[in-house]
């Protein structure tokens, strides 16, 4: 397949995240193409409307064809101006909310930037998460670790705190991170601290040789990256987990997003099966992707 590139464009009147998430989830179709990627947010205005399709323009006279725009943009004057320009329009909300218009019976509001309001709880309830997981990644704390959703443990350098953080960003779990030590496979056990939240408990792991390449960039040539510490600490932390009736997950040829959503299912499972093991409240609620 013959390789090429092209540049695509995110064009938002607010962050411009719902736009490059679902774009980006369409481009990795597409393989043998380079993507370079520009972003306009806030293009909230005619003036500024009248500048990307100033920008488009240029575009497509160094390109030699025109630019893929991806974008949300509820203003229909704003989105006309924008059409101005000579590019692949595909404009997510126009595709999704006309249908949901005709099938709900209601005219949308049009607002912008109604998924990211600061004032829902749902973006308070994710930035209290974020502030946990910040608060007690690496082991740095275990104070209120009776309030976490899940704890990771794992060896160093195995995935823990971008997990975390994602988790606790996508998600809003409160997520915590424990690093097990050479001190803890010395002792056969786990830290002391961690003991009364065994059912908070999910295990990240790693092929040694990834590892070990990654220790070698933090640092390089020492015991801590060595291959053969590489090996051990993995095989002593898989046999700790097991033997504490952890599960864990292999991080090696998974992304973050991928290992978060692994995650979260199992979190579910384990609160649906408490849940259901206990007298109805009335309440079975859980979090879902």
């Amino acid at each position: 397949m013959k390789s090429t590139s092209r540049t695509i464009v995110f064009i938002s009147d607010g962050t411009g995240i719902t736009a490059e998430t679902l774009g980006n989830g369409l481009l990795s179709q597409f393989e043998g193409i380079e993507f370079r990627h520009l972003r306009f947010p806030f293009t909230d205005s005619l003036d500024k409307a009248d500048a990307c399709v100033q920008r488009l323009g240029e575009i497509r006279q160094q390109d030699g064809q025109r630019a893929l725009v991806i974008m949300t943009v509820m203003d229909e004057k704003i989105s006309a101006k924008l059409r101005c320009a000579d590019a692949l329009f595909l404009d997510l909300f126009e595709a999704f909310i006309s249908p949901l218009e005709h099938e709900l019976g209601q005219r949308s509001t049009h607002s912008v930037g109604r998924s990211h309001g600061q004032e829902s709880r749902e973006y308070a309830r994710r930035i209290a998460a974020m502030n946990f997981a910040l608060a007690h990644d690496d082991g740095i704390s275990a104070a209120d670790l009776k309030n976490a959703d899940v704890i990771l443990v794992g060896v160093s350098r195995s995935g823990k705190t971008p997990t975390s953080l994602y988790l606790s960003l996508q998600f809003g779990l409160k997520a915590a991170n424990y690093p097990l030590i050479p001190e803890d496979f010395e002792r056969d056990c786990l830290p002391d601290s961690l003991l009364p939240f065994r059912d908070k408990l999910f295990g990240l792991t790693i092929a040694p040789e990834q590892l070990h390449r990654i220790r070698e960039e933090r640092r390089p040539h020492s015991h801590y990256a060595s291959l053969a510490n590489c090996r051990h600490e993995v095989a002593a932390a898989e046999s700790l987990m097991r033997r504490s009736g952890i599960a864990w997950f292999d991080m090696t040829a998974r992304s973050i997003e991928e290992m978060a959503v692994h995650l979260l299912q199992a979190f579910n499972k384990k609160r649906e099966t408490s849940v259901n093991s206990q007298p109805h409240t009335g309440d079975s609620s859980c979090i879902r992707t």
